[in-house]
């Protein structure tokens, strides 16, 4: 039975209040975003009309609109869950396989599991057949979507069985240092799918081959050699069969780093523009910002680590949720929701870093070509084919962007562009002085 307890009151603040104000960013992001219909930014007005931009506005009201009531009734059926008594009453059915039993384990995650991930399906159905239909960008099928979640529901139900399993091992075998040696396992296991990810689990979804335009593969090969990228392959993906969005990016780690376009990008982009979008995640490469990134979040998982032992030792949220004793896969459980709604209010950190490293990859792009043009002219392609907020909340943005917002961007974009010039200028002065 539910103790009611400060515990309890101070779990409710953060899981509804998180809650609400997640909701909230959402609500003012869009009508920040249709603060000013129809005026077109200037230097978009090759890209856009005032048409175009009002289904921008569009765009982002149904999406936020949806991830609204998603995220309202995500939260209700979790929260129902976790005061209704169900998950002492498994926990109680599954006592006889003991506290650190493995399958006891799974199975208390995954009767929860399954029933939000059946209270979320619907909203993804709506996501991509009803309003990507709308606004020109599905091209999936119903039976191509149903095998996706088939795919990623078995990719991700063993990868969790497998990590979930080595900790319950640890908490049995090791209940002082677990916490320690679950830090490194999860580390090792996330640089090996960086690893195995674009020749393992990518081609599980998707067609790569070889870029089938022999003159744009030779550019960026060529381009990249001449700043001393080694690249093996640079392959197109078939992401038009499910979407008409555009990307590009770099992936994997060694042996397996390779660039990947999206057919849609090279049907819809010129060659410079290609070539100036794998700058700018050239710069990321050089910059080492996988390996920063990696530093950073490491450092977080130990503390999240140390953090969820000392959680999972404490017998007051047990008794808080009605359980009759302490339980490591229950606090596991309880942990991960505590984290998951607690942990929303470290995004604007985890954000800016992000944001301050794509400035630096914007940077290294336009010193790397000798000029921005290329890449601005990709950045506004790229925000008016894929119908893109060029107008979000502040507040939003730092909470969720994790690039500059366009307009600032471009600003950035514009600003590299005059300290590239006036370096020019000082190696011609001295270039005449000598």
């Amino acid at each position: 039975m539910i103790e009611f307890n400060t515990f309890l009151f101070v779990f409710l603040v953060v899981f509804i209040g998180q809650s609400i104000f997640s909701t909230w960013l959402d609500r003012i992001n869009i009508g920040y975003a249709q603060k000013n219909p129809g005026k077109v930014p200037q230097g978009f007005e090759e890209f856009l009309d005032a048409e175009k931009l009002a289904r921008m506005g569009a765009y982002t009201a149904r999406k936020g609109r949806l991830g609204i009531i998603g995220e309202i009734v995500s939260s209700v059926v979790l929260l129902v869950i976790l005061l209704s008594g169900i998950l002492p009453a498994v926990a109680a059915g599954l006592a006889g396989l003991g506290p650190t039993s493995i399958l006891a384990g799974l199975i208390f995650f995954f009767i929860p599991g399954s029933i939000q991930f059946l209270a979320e399906l619907p909203f993804g159905y709506y996501n991509t057949f009803v309003i990507e239909e709308e606004f020109g960008f599905n091209r999936s099928t119903l039976k191509l979507w149903i095998i996706d979640h088939i795919k990623s529901g078995i990719i991700g139900t063993v990868l969790f069985a497998a990590l979930f399993s080595i900790l319950m091992l640890l908490i049995r075998y090791s209940p002082l240092h677990w916490w320690f040696w679950g830090f490194l396992i999860v580390s090792a296991v996330q640089v090996l799918l960086a690893v195995l990810f674009p020749v393992v689990i990518a081609p599980l979804f998707n067609k790569f081959e070889p870029v089938k335009d022999e003159e744009l593969s030779r550019k960026i090969m060529s381009l990249m050699d001449e700043n001393g990228i080694r690249v093996k392959k640079v392959l197109q993906m078939n992401a038009g069969v499910r979407s008409r969005h555009t990307n590009a990016y770099f992936t994997g780690i060694g042996k397996t780093k390779q660039i990947v376009l999206y057919d849609t990008l090279i049907e819809s982009h010129s060659h410079d523009e290609i070539l100036s979008v794998l700058a700018h995640e050239a710069g990321h490469f050089r910059k080492k910002h996988v390996l920063k990134q990696l530093a950073v979040f490491s450092l977080f998982l130990l503390a999240a680590f140390y953090i969820t032992w000392l959680f999972v030792r404490w017998p007051l949220p047990y008794n808080t949720f009605g359980f009759s004793t302490i339980l490591p896969y229950a606090g596991l459980f309880l942990a991960g929701i505590v984290w998951q709604k607690a942990g929303f209010f470290l995004q604007p950190f985890y954000m800016s870093i992000s944001r301050r490293f794509e400035e630096q990859a914007d940077t290294y792009a336009v010193n790397m070509l000798r000029t921005a043009s290329p890449l601005v002219t990709a950045m506004k392609r790229l925000s008016a084919d894929n119908l893109s907020n060029l107008n979000p909340h502040p507040l939003y943005a730092w909470f969720h962007y994790s690039h500059p917002p366009i307009l600032k961007r471009l600003n950035q974009l514009e600003e590299a562009q005059r300290k590239l010039g006036e370096r020019g200028t000082d190696q011609t002065r001295r270039a005449a002085g000598s």
